[in-house]
């Protein structure tokens, strides 16, 4: 194997393992959840963050979540084709911020789309609030999802960085 095709495998790996260690560690954390609290439980760690134990039947903001259960199979679906999309879009030499951002979202995408298909709802555990004022509860794989979309924007903004296999041919 040449060095450029090694050195950009390599990277390939570095982005793979990214996702997949967002899935694992937000699931681990979701089982602990699960497992440690009741449903319900808040318990102050802050004056402004709560750890929590929700369950979301539906999307960001609890979207759908009493529309009757066919939103599980919807949202489901969605989450498939997001995770197909990026899979496919990782095979190929990217940008590092796309690649990084890519990653990022794949990794939470997994995590929320295994809640939905093993438990039927999404874990949610983390609570923001101030003055009797709460973000809707939220989770490890959220913050990837949205922090893949914020790399994307700012990676949009900045000048572009050519693909790995590029930069590893120099």
């Amino acid at each position: 194997m040449s060095t450029c095709k090694a050195k950009t495998t390599q990277r390939a790996w570095l982005f793979w393992g990214i996702a997949a260690a967002l899935a694992m560690f937000d699931q681990g954390l979701k089982y602990a959840i699960e497992q440690w609290s009741v449903l319900g439980e808040s318990i102050t760690v802050t004056p402004f963050f709560n750890l929590v134990h929700a369950r979301n039947t539906g999307a960001a903001f609890s979207f759908l979540a009493d529309a009757g259960g066919w939103q599980r199979y919807f949202f489901i679906a969605i989450a498939l084709g997001v995770c197909v999309a990026l899979i496919l879009m990782l095979r190929r030499p990217r940008p590092l911020w796309d690649a990084l951002s890519y990653s990022l979202i794949l990794g939470g995408a997994i995590g929320n789309l295994l809640d939905r298909s093993v438990r039927g709802y999404v874990v949610d555990y983390l609570d923001l609030h101030y003055q009797g004022w709460h973000w809707p509860a939220f989770n490890l794989a959220d913050i990837a999802i949205v922090g893949g979309a914020l790399v994307m924007m700012v990676g949009s903004l900045v000048k572009p960085v050519r693909p790995a296999a590029e930069v590893d041919r120099q």
